[in-house]
């Protein structure tokens, strides 16, 4: 299968260009300001010749900086206008991909408590819902016009090469890491290696289309989380971080990225059939962190 791949220099994306090459397949980066820009709408159309499958995975950093209006514009914009160009491009194409697997997030259900979430459950009521929701409506052109779209509700993706863990391995190896808030809101959660394994899956079983969780089934709360990482590095977890003090430390991110509580299954990979290679959180964190 010939794939190409937006947000090849992410954290997903560069794993994802080798691992789909090992897998059989051929894997091309398609570059922003040599191949399109979502701020200025251009698309090279050429870029799609000979391609049965687009990853989308191209959006501005949530989580690198406080939210200001600004940043908040850009959050919006790399995400929406980015994927409109490019299912506009395609659906305008008489020879188009057949396969788009756009990335999302789990933020689409925000702050959810206790309740149990699945693909078919509502939409949130924050500013990232309101974002998801905007970016996976903005592929509905490349599903009208034949393409089959997958909307891919990224969790908390566990890696030593960025995102979350990164930055909770300073202070957790200096005996500061403790729970936030009062620990009690659920994080979902998912191995890069099983990001990579679910793309695939996607990419492989025509029957996956719409949303998809791609989280395991073992979401844990922020507590369990501390802990286990805690014990993964053998170091103590007693320096919390009050909900006050991280609302004055990131705003408004605080509350929908570290206070916000989603449960969320993968109703839609087990469906299909998918196995998980690292469902466990203590064995997942242990692999990633390479402790045996």
């Amino acid at each position: 299968m010939n794939i190409l791949v937006t947000g090849s220099s992410g954290l997903v994306g560069k794993a994802l260009m080798p691992y789909l090459i090992t897998a059989g397949h051929s894997a091309v980066s398609m570059v922003r300001g040599r191949d399109w820009d979502p701020v200025d709408g251009s698309i090279r159309l050429e870029v799609f010749d000979d391609v049965d499958a687009v990853v989308h995975l191209a959006g501005d950093p949530i989580a690198d900086g406080r939210w200001t209006k600004a940043k908040k514009k850009r959050i919006r914009d790399s995400r929406v206008n980015g994927t409109r160009l490019i299912c506009a491009a395609m659906a305008n194409r008489d020879q188009r991909p057949r396969i788009l697997i756009a990335a999302s997030a789990i933020g689409y259900y925000g702050d959810r408590r206790d309740e149990e979430l699945t693909e078919q459950s509502r939409q949130g009521r924050n500013f990232l819902a309101e974002i998801c929701s905007e970016w996976e409506r903005a592929t509905q052109v490349a599903a009208d016009n034949g393409v089959r779209v997958v909307n891919l509700r990224l969790g908390v993706v566990l890696s030593t090469a960025g995102g979350a863990l990164t930055k909770m391995l300073l202070p957790f190896r200096m005996g500061g890491g403790g729970i936030l808030g009062d620990g009690s809101q659920y994080m979902s959660w998912i191995a890069l290696d099983d990001v990579l394994g679910a793309i695939h899956h996607a990419l492989m079983t025509e029957a996956i289309s719409g949303p998809v969780n791609a989280v395991t089934p073992n979401p844990v709360t922020n507590t369990q989380f501390t802990k286990t990482l805690g014990a993964v590095l053998n170091r103590p977890t007693v320096v919390p971080m009050p909900a006050f003090a991280a609302r004055l430390a990131f705003g408004q991110m605080a509350d929908e990225l570290l206070l916000a509580s989603a449960q969320v299954t993968p109703e839609q990979l087990q469906a299909t059939g998918y196995t998980f290679h690292l469902p466990d959180l203590e064995a997942a964190l242990r692999h990633v962190l390479r402790r045996a």
